[in-house]
C-alpha cells in the first residue's frame, strides 16, 4: 500500500472502498476487479486560435466500472486535469451512483485547459474536436457524459450537437443539456439543492443548528451558489464563501441574492460591498457551524484538519477530505456528510434527464425536485442507520452500501 506521501488522487479514493470492502469480508480477487477501472482514453486535442496560431492540450475519459448500467459522470475543463485525477473522480461516480440507486456506472472526463485563455468560438472548436475523439466509446446506453468544474449547459448542447452529427439527434448522449435541447427543469440547481436537503437532514439529526446557525462555503460555482441560497432561505447565516479569486466575510450574514448579481456581473465575488475580504485558504479556518467545501478536491488536509472550528463538514465539492483528515475530523467528532451523498443532487437529476429524454416525455419542475428530494432521503436514511448500527463513520456506511451494490452486480453478471 503506498505511503500518503505517494499516495495518487486515485490511491486516497481508494482507501475508502478498501476499508469498506473490509468490513464487508470481500474477497480480495473481487476487490481488485471492482477498483481497477475499465477503460482510459488519453487524446490529443489541436484547434486553431483565433489568431491563426496551434493550440495543443490533451483529454481524457474513463470509464471506471459498468456492472449496475452506461457509464455516467460529468467532464470538466481546467488547468490541472490529469489521467491520475480523472480516474479517481470517475471511481467515486461508480459509488456515488450504486449509493443513490440508480442504473448507471461510473466514469469522469475532461480536458487540460484553462477556460479563462480562451475566446468563445476557440471553447466550441476544443469541445467538439474532444468530442468526435471519444465519440466511439460513447452513447445513450453506454457512457453518458454530463457538466462539470468549467463546463455547462451550453457545452453540452456542442457536445451533443457533434454526436449527433455522425449518429443522428442523440439527446440522451449527454445530461446537463439547454432546455430547448432537452435538458430537465431542475437540473441546473439540483446538486445545489441535494447538498441544501442534505445538510438539513444532517443537522436534525446530530444538533448541529442551522436555523440561524452559520455556514462557510468555499466555492461559489453553480453548487456552491445555489447551496447558499437554498440554505439561507432555511434560515441559516452564510458567514462567508470564497471563490478561485478570494472570499468575502460578513459575520451578520451576506446578503446571498445580492453576492450572486454581483459575482455574475463581476465574475468573482472579491469586492463585494457586503463583507470584507477574506483570503481563501483562511476561509476553512473561520468559526461555524457547517463548514461546506464546493470547490476543489483535497482541501483539507492534516496541515489544516487540527485547526477546524466547525461541527459538521459538507463535501459539496468531489473529495475534498484526505483519508487522513478525515480520520482525524472523526476521532474530534465533527460529523462529515461524504461527498458521494452530498453532491448526488446532480446525477441523481442527469438520470432523471436521461429517462425523459429516451421517452420525449419531459415533467414539471416540482416533480423533478420532489423525487430528487426522495431519492436522496432514502440514501441518507439508509446511511444514517449503518452507521449506528455499526458505530462507522457516514462516509464508511455510505461506501458499504455502495460497494454492496456494485459487487452484487459484477456476481450477478457472471464474472
Amino acid at each position: 500500500m503506498p505511503t500518503q506521501q505517494q499516495r495518487t488522487a486515485y490511491d486516497e479514493a481508494m482507501v475508502y472502498m478498501r476499508t469498506a470492502a473490509q468490513r464487508l469480508a470481500m474477497p480480495p480477487e473481487y476487490q481488485q476487479l471492482i477498483a481497477n477501472t475499465y477503460r482510459e482514453l488519453r487524446v490529443q486535442i489541436a484547434i486553431r486560435r483565433d489568431d491563426g496560431s496551434l493550440f495543443e492540450t490533451f483529454g481524457y475519459r474513463v470509464q471506471h466500472n459498468g456492472a449496475r448500467g452506461p457509464y455516467k459522470g460529468g467532464i470538466r475543463y481546467h488547468p490541472a486535469v490529469n489521467i491520475d485525477e480523472i480516474r479517481a473522480l470517475a471511481s467515486l461516480m461508480t459509488w456515488k451512483n450504486a449509493l443513490v440507486d440508480i442504473p448507471f456506472g461510473g466514469a469522469k472526463g475532461g480536458i487540460t485547459v484553462d477556460t479563462h485563455q480562451l475566446s468563445k468560438r476557440e471553447l466550441q472548436s476544443l469541445t467538439r474536436a474532444f468530442m468526435r475523439k471519444i465519440d466511439m466509446a460513447l452513447g445513450p446506453h453506454r457512457d453518458i457524459p454530463a457538466p462539470d468544474m468549467y463546463t455547462n449547459a451550453e457545452v453540452m448542447g456542442w457536445m451533443m450537437d457533434e454526436y449527433g452529427r455522425r449518429h443522428g439527434h442523440t439527446p440522451a448522449v449527454v445530461t446537463g443539456k439547454p432546455l430547448d435541447l432537452g435538458g430537465s427543469l431542475g437540473r441546473t440547481e439540483a446538486t445545489g439543492r441535494g447538498v441544501s436537503f442534505v445538510t438539513q437532514w444532517a443537522s436534525a439529526d446530530y444538533g448541529v443548528k442551522l436555523r440561524g446557525g452559520t455556514v462557510v462555503i468555499q466555492g461559489f460555482g453553480n453548487v456552491g451558489s445555489y447551496a447558499a441560497e437554498f440554505l439561507q432561505q432555511g434560515g441559516a447565516l452564510i458567514i462567508a464563501v470564497s471563490d478561485e479569486r478570494g472570499g468575502v466575510y460578513n459575520a451578520e450574514g451576506l446578503d446571498i441574492p445580492k453576492l450572486r448579481q454581483h459575482h455574475q456581473a463581476h465574475g468573482t465575488v472579491v469586492g463585494f460591498a457586503g463583507g470584507t475580504p477574506v483570503e481563501g485558504e483562511k476561509l476553512l479556518l473561520i468559526p461555524c457551524d457547517i463548514l461546506m467545501p464546493a470547490a476543489l478536491g483535497d482541501v483539507i488536509t492534516e496541515a489544516n484538519v487540527k485547526k477546524l472550528d466547525t461541527h459538521m463538514v459538507i463535501e459539496a465539492a468531489n473529495h475534498p477530505v484526505t483519508p487522513a483528515a478525515a480520520a482525524i475530523l472523526w476521532q474530534r467528532d465533527i460529523r462529515v456528510i461524504p461527498d458521494i451523498l452530498a453532491n448526488a443532487g446532480g446525477v441523481i437529476v442527469s438520470y432523471f434527464e436521461w429517462t425523459q429524454n429516451l421517452q420525449q416525455f419531459y415533467w414539471k419542475e416540482h416533480d423533478v425536485n420532489n423525487r430528487l428530494g426522495e431519492k436522496l432521503e432514502t440514501a441518507y436514511r439508509a446511511i444514517h442507520e449503518i452507521a449506528a448500527r455499526e458505530e462507522c463513520s457516514l462516509r464508511e456506511a455510505a461506501y458499504m452500501i455502495a460497494l454492496q451494490r456494485v459487487y452484487d452486480a459484477v456476481r450477478l453478471r457472471g464474472i
